[in-house]
């Protein structure tokens, strides 16, 4: 599949099959990611896969805090971003611009994972809404460092849908904002 029908076919997927994702295809899908850009080349993610049917089960519940990503009682693999330290090169850059820049280069990197999820048969979905806190004490992440994504990834149980985007016009401005 080329590039324009990869990123056409790429979804959030909240339905999947009850069947295993091979430790290979999650290893192809960090591999994209690692190759992602980042700031000063800092690298600023450790990813965490978490496939162990118990903690999964845990990770379940973490995800649909509150009710929210009721979906992910049906994932069968999770990957959590933690979010690390900065190099001294993009720390004053963040500094000096009030850019957080391990945030862009987090959401590249995840969006790698998951146009490569999606290349492999795959679906993902990624999760900024479950309950950090807890999720850092189940996997042992340091109370200072914070995970701001978290992906489901399984074998996907729904149809491509259309994409409803906004019209080009509303988004796309030549030269000036007005």
């Amino acid at each position: 599949m080329d590039f324009k029908e990869l990123i056409e076919k790429r979804q959030s997927d909240r339905r999947y099959l009850d069947k295993e994702v091979e430790d290979e295809k999650i290893r192809m899908c960090i591999q994209a990611a690692i190759l992602s850009p980042s700031a000063c080349n800092a690298q600023p993610w450790t990813f965490v896969v978490i496939n162990d049917k118990d903690l999964v089960e845990k990770v379940k519940v973490i995800a649909s805090d509150g009710g929210i990503n009721r979906f992910a009682y049906k994932a069968p693999v999770f990957v959590a971003i933690v979010l690390e330290r900065e190099s001294l090169m993009a720390g004053m850059g963040m500094v000096i611009q009030d850019k957080e820049y391990r945030l862009m280069d987090v959401g590249m990197a995840a969006e790698h994972f998951c146009l490569m999820a999606t290349e492999l048969g795959l679906g993902t979905c990624m999760m900024g809404w479950f309950a950090e806190k807890k999720l850092k004490k189940l996997l042992n992440v340091p109370d200072k460092k914070r995970i701001p994504l978290l992906i489901s990834i399984g074998y996907p149980d729904t149809k491509h849908r259309e994409k409803q985007r906004k019209d080009f016009s509303q988004v796309c401005k030549y030269n000036s904002y007005k």
